[in-house]
């Protein structure tokens, strides 16, 4: 989560917090002073909507619900995954192929012991038939050993395909905990998280951070009109656009419903209104087809809000100006980009 308040607004934010998980007998542990702290700061309007209708309640705020809480808000979206059950798993199975070498290196000493010791046994050896006893009995240590060398080499390649078994799971919930189901692009949880790492990453670097914010113009009325297929096609049509228009750093995701958001590391304001117009262009340009019956169904647009990252500001801010941009662009007459830029120059929208 982020944070931007003046020590006397945290001091406040903090004491109110406290309070209040005192009052509601709400354990005062750092999972739910952040939950309350960030309640008080009002920098989080879905986590304060969250809490509010908690605290409508009469019922008494357990530990589930308020991990469960924390789990959405403000944790990392990997801490979702259940990485120590599979690190648990991990771990055993590198236990046991640790434990099947250690037992193949004490194998091959006492070989080796045996081997020494009968090299000294053949001088004194006084007949054929004593040859043949010793010559025998090494045999037989050598087929054990081989015998014991395969069931090694199993045991490793079995352990070997669990970690690899393991490690795609661990991809694969590492991609579900970031990934929008329907859309396939990053999911919203994801993208605060981006935001997070982006902003801090260009304050340090002095470089530019902007935002694009996206809408389908009348989603709605085109989703209750063909159906939630179809609208679920539209969706995706505009992911498609997005990972055809932007580059390895930049990152697009599913904000909420039909919206979309963009972040353009690296991007200053005008670099990214064109980026936006590219976009625009690019869905305006697309037809929607009926997948069953092949009927062409029209063509969707899309309202684009762009703002770029003022170092040290609050990121609600840094979103609200892209939300605001967006708000213009659909007062503007949608199908359309506008900018804080044109925000502060020119009411009408970029459009093309």
């Amino acid at each position: 989560m982020d944070y931007a308040h003046s020590r006397a607004e945290a001091s406040a934010y903090a004491e109110a917090a406290l309070s209040l998980m005192q009052e509601r007998g709400v354990p005062a542990n750092p999972n739910n002073f952040t939950l309350w702290y960030g309640y008080f700061s009002g920098d989080f309007p879905d986590l304060k909507q969250a809490l509010d209708i908690l605290l409508s309640s009469s019922e008494p705020i357990s530990e589930e619900v308020s991990a469960q809480i924390f789990r959405k808000f403000c944790a990392h979206p990997l801490e979702a995954v259940p990485l120590h059950l599979i690190a648990e798993k991990m771990e055993t199975e590198v236990a046991t192929a640790v434990a099947a070498l250690e037992q193949a290196c004490r194998n091959a000493a006492t070989y080796n012991q045996s081997l020494e010791l009968a090299t000294g046994q053949m001088a004194q050896i006084p007949n054929m038939s004593g040859l043949i006893n010793l010559m025998t009995a090494l045999l037989t240590q050598t087929r054990a050993m081989s015998h014991q060398s395969r069931d090694v080499e199993r045991q490793l390649r079995q352990s070997w395909s669990e970690v690899t078994h393991l490690r795609e799971q661990l991809e694969g919930a590492r991609r579900e905990a970031m990934t929008d189901a329907l859309t396939g692009l990053a999911n919203r949880k994801m993208f605060d998280f981006v935001l997070r790492e982006s902003a801090s990453e260009a304050m340090e670097s002095h470089e530019p951070l902007s935002l694009l914010l996206l809408d389908i113009d009348h989603f709605k009325m085109f989703n209750d009109t063909y159906g939630h297929h179809v609208g679920d096609q539209v969706l995706k049509l505009l992911a498609s656009v997005l990972r055809e228009s932007l580059k390895g750093q930049d990152t697009a995701a599913r904000y909420g419903g039909e919206e979309f958001a963009v972040l353009l590391p690296r991007t200053e304001i005008d670099d990214a209104v064109k980026v936006a117009e590219k976009i625009r262009q690019r869905v305006a340009g697309k037809v929607i087809i009926h997948r069953k019956s092949q009927e062409q169904l029209g063509r969707v647009n899309v309202s684009i809000g762009v703002a770029m990252f003022a170092f040290g500001e609050p990121l609600r801010r840094f979103v609200e100006r892209a939300d605001r941009g967006l708000y213009r662009a659909k007062r503007g007459g949608r199908n359309c980009v506008v900018s804080e830029i044109s925000d502060e120059q020119n009411p009408v929208a970029l459009s093309g």
